[in-house]
């Protein structure tokens, strides 16, 4: 039951921090999804297949793999505000470059260099919670903020496709206004970063005296929780079984995410729609999804249960991939694509508030960061499988039952491997006691 400092200083951050960085990771999302879309008439005009497309969908990942640690780091030491600020800037700007691609080298170039400047901003985000947000709250938070990513996508479908139409203006391809269009906000959020976020509780002139120490006290409380266990350096924090299950779970969790993300407007499209009918269809599941991530990240709270809950969500993912898969092309693959991106976001919800559990600190930041970073590869496996079954037998179902695979290795890591306990290791009293 919250007390009522809890609830007016509770109330004050989320409305600080849980919009802006909604609308910031809706950016996000946005600019590294939209080639999706763009590829109803992009791959035409660039003559890329659908297996060399999703290779370059999935360069994206290892840019976003070679920096992901390092970037985390830095922000623990300079500062969210700096930090996320200078990626987002980052970003825009090789966001903006798709405009001028011109084959599938600078399109793979591009995609590589894409995830080297985003590289660290989810993980990055997800840290910041850390400081501001006490445990209770913290899948509420997390579901909050990554209903950016079905939104991006249910919302972003209709734009995009409209940005298609605007083919032929100034000479220009609609695919290339698209990518134009949706660079600027990144740059232009980007700068606002620097000036509105706050980097830690006692800077925050926006809450009162008495609010500031009691959420001071609060974060330092689960510190001390956290550290009664043998210290974990960032080392450490790279190969701790833990963390590694979490990645894992992860790498399950990002092969469906991105395999859909990069395909389903393509998958809509052969239900024979219009551009414009595929952005509108395409979003059904994604606002399905946002649904769902916040009704099972609140019930996960109020329960204080992870591990079952994780694995539920990662169950009713590979589920809806399946259900999709078998239907073939029928607007059944819709209410497939629904379950999945419930499951998906959902299980996203569980996952990310359990570092914080057993880790602190430095090993914190690269505990979250490894976690995303490591499992952020599943987004560079799972498009190529889908484009190549698509080219292999002109059916996107055999990718789809490999998406399946993917979330069910995941919910089968979440049952068994994760544990919920609030230190790393066991507490050095218990420890020295049982030597």
């Amino acid at each position: 039951m919250m007390t009522s400092i809890e609830r007016q200083t509770m109330k004050k951050v989320y409305l600080r921090i849980l919009p802006f960085c909604f609308v910031l990771y809706f950016i996000c999302y946005l600019d590294r999804v939209n080639i999706g879309f763009a590829a109803l008439t992009m791959n035409k005009d660039l003559g890329l297949s659908s297996y060399i497309f999703g290779l370059g969908a999935g360069a994206f990942f290892w840019g976003y793999f070679i920096l992901e640690v390092p970037s985390n780091l830095i922000l623990d030491r300079v500062g969210a505000r700096r930090w996320i600020a200078r990626i987002m800037v980052t970003w825009g700007l090789v966001s903006g470059g798709f405009a001028f691609i011109s084959g599938p080298v600078s399109f793979f170039t591009l995609r590589f260099l894409l995830g080297l400047a985003e590289a660290g901003f989810f993980p990055g985000i997800i840290l910041y919670f850390t400081y501001w947000f006490p445990p209770s709250h913290r899948a509420r938070i997390v579901a909050g903020f990554m209903a950016a990513i079905p939104i991006s996508i249910g919302l972003g479908a209709p734009i995009s496709t409209s940005l298609l139409e605007l083919d032929g203006v100034l000479g220009v391809a609609g695919w290339r206004w698209l990518f134009f269009c949706e660079a600027a906000p990144a740059v232009i959020f980007g700068i606002v970063t620097f000036f509105y976020l706050t980097d830690r509780p006692a800077q925050a002139d926006w809450l009162d005296a008495e609010e500031r120490e009691w959420l001071a006290t609060e974060m330092e409380k689960e510190r001390q929780t956290v550290a009664t266990g043998r210290p974990i350096s960032v080392l450490q924090s790279l190969f701790n079984p833990r963390v590694l299950a979490l990645a894992a779970i992860h790498f399950g969790q990002a092969g469906v995410s991105v395999g859909i993300a990069v395909f389903a407007a393509q998958i809509v499209k052969q239900l024979g729609l219009t551009n414009m009918q595929t952005g509108f269809t395409t979003a059904i599941p994604y606002a399905l999804g946002t649904i769902g991530m916040i009704v099972w990240g609140s019930y996960s709270d109020r329960k204080n249960e992870r591990r079952w809950n994780l694995t539920a969500s990662c169950t009713t993912m590979a589920v809806g991939c399946l259900i999709a898969g078998l239907v073939g092309n029928t607007y059944w693959a819709v209410l497939g694509l629904s379950l999945a991106t419930i499951g998906l976001y959902a299980s996203q919800a569980h996952l990310f508030p359990l570092p914080a559990v057993f880790l602190t600190g430095p090993a914190l930041a690269s505990g979250i960061a490894w976690v995303n970073s490591v499992g952020i590869l599943g987004g560079s496996v799972s498009p190529p499988i889908v484009g190549w079954f698509k080219d292999a037998t002109g059916s996107f179902s055999g990718g789809l039952y490999a998406l399946a695979i993917f979330g069910l290795m995941a919910a089968l890591v979440a049952a068994v491997c994760v544990r919920e306990t609030p230190v790393a290791v066991m507490p050095r009293a218990l420890e020295a006691a049982g030597d």
